[in-house]
C-alpha cells in the first residue's frame, strides 16, 4: 500500500499540526538550497515567488515566451474560499464537503480539507498584491455561484479571473527574479527527470531556440506544468499544453494517479468542423444567471426567440430542482448530451444546447429600475439596463462569443456543447505534494490530490495557488532540512547520462523520416480517446482503444515526418516528442478505466448506471486512489492508496 503521509490526529488539526512539527531550515542555509521549478502558471509562479522570498536558489523552466502565457489565464470565472461574505452558511467544513462530494468522493480527505482551510488565504495574498476582485456598492468583494455549491463562495474580476491572478502571481516571481532569488529558463523544456541514488537531483532541458539540451541540478524539483487534456486534441487548452514533464516524470518512478479523471467541461462553444485544432470554454460562471434549455418537440425548425415558454425543456431545473443549472460539470455534461443524443439538439451539428441570457437581463433590468427609483419605464429601457449589468460582469465572455460565431448572445441564446476541459489525474502525491521519487514534487493541476473524480469550478486556481503559496514552502523545506550537507553538484555521470537517452530519442525521431505529419497522428489519437475514454466508456470500447492506440504508436514511430533539423528552433519536433508521449498517457487512460468497474465524477462506464442515468458507484470495491507505475512498453503495475473517510460518509451524489 502507498503511503500517503496523512499526520495523525483529527482532520481540523493536521495541517496545524504539521507546520508546528515540520523541519525548517535556517535562512543562511537557505541560500546554499537550489530547486527547480518545471512551469509558471500558477502553481509554479506561486511557488518560485514563495520559494525565491524565503531565500532559496530556485529556477524556473517554462516552454512559453513569458510566465504571462500559460495556461492559467485560461480560468475565466473565478476562484473559490470560504470567507463566507454573504453571510449565506459557507464555512471550511462545507466548502471541503462540497469538493469531495464534487469529486464524487475519491479524492482524499486530508488533503482537500487543508484546501478549504489556506482557500481564505489565498484571496488576502491577492488582494494585497493588487488583483482587482469585483467588489459590492461598499466596497467589499463580490462573490457569485458556481457549480456543485448552494452558497457563493466564487470570487471575480468579470471575466478574467485567471489572467489577473496569473499577472499577481507573475508580479511576485519577477520581483524575486530582479533581486536575484529566481532565474527564469523561457523558452525551455524539461525532457527529463535526473536521479543519483534514487533521488530526483536535476532536470535534462532543451533551449527551443537552439535546441541545444541543458542540465540542471536541484536539491528538489517540482513539476508544475499542468493537465493533460490535449492528449483528446480537441480541448480548452491552449495549443502548447502537453503532458511531457509529467510523463517524463512517470518513466523515472514517479505512479501516475487516476488517469482516466478527465473532466468534460459543459459550457464551451461546440466544434464546428474538421478544420478546428481546439475548442472555446466559455465559463461556468455563466450558468451562474444563464438558464440551459432544449426544445421540447423533435424536429423543431423555429429560431430559439420565437420558441415559446411552454415548449422549452430547461432539464436541468426539471431533474436537479436543489442546483437546477448550477449542477456539477460532470452531471450537466452528461445530461446535455443525453438531450443531444434524444434527438433535441440544436444547431447545425445538433450538437448543442441553448445557454440563455433573456430572463437574467430581465431581472437585472427591473432591479435597476429599482434601484435608481425610475417610473414610466418601457419594456425596451428595462432591457437595455439589464444589458449593461450583465455586461459588466460577464462582458468579455460575450464578446468572444460574438467574435467567434457572429452571434450576438445579448439578443440571441448561445449555443454551448460539452468539451474536455481539466485532468484530476496527475502524478501521485502524497500529504507533502511529494511523488514517489525522493525530492519530486508535484503541484497544481499535474498531481491528482485535491478533486477526485470532479472538479468543482473555480477550484483549480485555488489548488494551484494553495500549493504554490501556502503547502510547498512547508513540505518542500521539511525534506530539505535533511539535505543542507549536500552541495550543488556542477557535474555527474547520472547527468551525463540522462542527456545521452534524450539526444538518442529525439535522434530516433528526426529518423524517422516518415510520411505522416505530426498533426495527423494527434487528431487520430484524440479521436480515439474521445470516442471510447470520453464523455462515456465501456469495456467493449475501452479494449478496442487499448488495440488502436498501440497501433497507432507503432504507425508513428515508423512513419512520422519531422521536417527541419535538430539544433535548431524545431516546434515540429518539439510537437512529435509531446505527441508521443501523449500516446502512451493515452493507452494508460484506457487500461485506467477499464480496471474501473463503475461510474463515479468524470467516470462514466455505460455498465455501471442508476436506472435514471446517474453514476453508480462500487465503494466497496474501488474506493481508492489507482496509482500506476511504469513497467515498460505497455506494461504498468497497479498501486492502491486506500480512501478512508473519517468526517464524511460517503453517499449516493444527489443534486435534486
Amino acid at each position: 500500500m502507498l503511503d500517503s503521509k496523512i499526520p495523525s490526529g483529527k482532520l481540523d488539526d493536521k495541517w496545524v499540526d504539521y507546520k508546528g512539527h515540520c523541519k525548517l531550515v535556517n535562512p543562511a542555509n537557505k541560500r546554499k538550497m537550489e530547486i527547480i521549478i518545471v512551469g509558471t502558471g500558477l502553481a509554479g509562479a506561486s511557488a518560485a515567488a514563495a520559494m525565491g522570498e524565503l531565500g532559496y536558489k530556485v529556477k524556473a523552466f517554462c516552454f512559453q515566451d513569458s510566465p504571462r502565457r500559460a495556461h492559467s489565464i485560461a480560468a475565466q470565472g473565478g476562484i473559490n474560499a470560504a470567507k463566507n461574505y454573504q453571510n449565506d452558511g459557507d464555512s471550511v467544513f462545507r466548502l471541503f464537503y462540497d469538493t469531495i462530494k464534487g469529486g464524487d468522493y475519491r479524492a482524499r480527505e486530508a488533503n482537500v480539507h487543508r484546501l478549504a482551510e489556506v482557500s481564505a488565504n489565498i484571496i488576502d495574498q491577492c488582494v494585497a498584491q493588487g488583483v482587482p476582485f469585483a467588489r459590492e456598492y461598499g466596497g467589499l468583494l463580490s462573490n457569485r455561484s458556481f457549480g456543485g455549491t448552494q452558497v457563493q463562495r466564487t470570487f471575480y474580476a468579470a471575466g478574467q479571473t485567471g489572467q489577473q491572478l496569473l499577472i499577481g502571481a507573475y508580479q511576485a516571481l519577477e520581483r524575486q527574479v530582479a533581486l536575484g532569488n529566481v532565474t527564469m529558463h523561457t523558452r525551455h523544456e524539461m525532457l527529463d527527470v535526473v536521479k543519483i541514488d534514487g533521488k530526483a537531483t536535476g532536470i535534462i532541458a532543451r533551449n527551443l531556440i537552439t535546441g541545444e539540451l541543458e542540465k540542471h541540478f536541484g536539491h528538489a524539483v517540482l513539476i508544475c506544468s499542468g493537465g493533460y487534456g490535449n492528449v483528446y486534441y480537441l480541448s480548452t487548452n491552449a495549443m502548447g499544453s502537453n503532458v511531457t514533464a509529467a510523463w517524463k516524470a512517470h518513466k523515472q518512478g514517479a505512479y501516475f494517479a487516476n488517469p482516466c479523471f478527465t473532466q468534460i467541461h459543459p459550457t464551451c462553444i461546440p466544434v464546428s468542423g474538421d478544420h478546428q485544432s481546439k475548442l472555446t470554454l466559455m465559463s461556468e460562471s455563466l450558468r451562474n444567471d444563464g438558464r440551459i434549455w432544449v426544445p421540447k418537440n423533435l424536429g423543431e425548425i423555429r429560431k430559439a426567440n420565437d420558441i415559446p415558454e411552454e415548449d422549452r425543456d430547461y432539464f436541468l431545473e426539471r431533474r436537479y430542482p436543489a442546483f437546477g443549472n448550477l449542477v456539477p460539470r460532470d452531471v450537466a455534461s452528461r445530461a446535455a448530451k443525453e438531450r443531444c443524443d434524444a434527438g433535441h439538439g440544436v444547431g447545425t451539428s445538433k450538437q448543442a444546447v441553448y445557454l440563455d441570457y433573456a430572463a437574467a437581463i430581465q431581472r437585472y433590468g427591473k432591479i435597476e429600475v429599482s434601484k435608481q427609483g425610475l417610473t414610466n419605464v418601457s419594456a425596451d429601457e428595462i432591457t437595455a439596463l439589464g444589458k449593461e449589468v450583465v455586461k459588466e460582469k460577464y462582458g468579455n465572455l460575450f464578446n468572444m462569443y460574438a467574435k467567434i460565431t457572429g452571434e450576438n448572445p445579448y439578443e440571441v441564446p448561445m449555443r454551448i456543447y460539452p468539451a474536455v476541459h481539466y485532468t484530476m489525474g496527475g502524478l501521485w502525491v502524497d500529504y507533502e505534494l511529494q511523488t514517489t521519487v525522493p525530492g519530486l514534487y508535484a503541484l497544481g493541476e499535474a498531481n491528482f490530490s485535491d478533486h477526485g473524480a470532479n472538479r468543482l469550478g473555480a477550484s483549480a486556481l485555488m489548488q494551484g495557488l494553495a500549493d504554490g503559496y501556502f503547502v510547498a514552502p512547508y513540505t518542500v523545506g521539511n525534506n530539505l532540512a535533511d539535505a543542507i550537507y549536500n552541495a550543488a553538484i556542477p557535474t555527474h555521470p547520472a547527468f551525463e547520462e540522462a542527456a545521452k537517452k534524450v539526444a538518442d530519442r529525439i535522434a530516433s525521431l528526426k529518423n524517422i523520416n516518415g510520411k505522416q505529419s505530426v498533426e495527423s497522428f494527434h487528431k487520430r489519437l484524440g479521436k480515439i480517446i474521445w470516442n471510447e475514454c470520453g464523455m462515456s466508456r465501456s469495456e467493449a470500447g475501452l479494449k478496442k482503444a487499448i488495440a488502436d492506440i498501440q497501433a497507432l504508436k507503432k504507425e508513428f514511430w515508423s512513419d512520422v515526418r519531422i521536417p527541419g533539423d535538430i539544433n535548431e528552433y524545431n516546434p515540429e519536433l518539439d510537437k512529435a516528442n509531446r505527441v508521443a508521449d501523449f500516446i502512451e498517457l493515452g493507452e494508460l487512460m484506457c487500461v485506467d478505466a477499464l480496471n474501473r468497474n463503475e461510474s463515479c465524477g468524470g467516470h462514466f462506464r455505460e455498465e455501471y448506471q442508476t436506472p435514471d442515468g446517474e453514476a453508480l458507484r462500487d465503494d466497496e470495491n474501488f474506493m481508492y486512489v489507482a496509482a500506476w507505475e511504469n513497467k515498460g512498453e505497455h506494461n504498468w503495475t497497479l498501486h492502491k492508496e486506500e480512501l478512508k473517510y473519517e468526517m464524511i460518509k460517503p453517499s449516493q451524489r444527489n443534486y435534486k
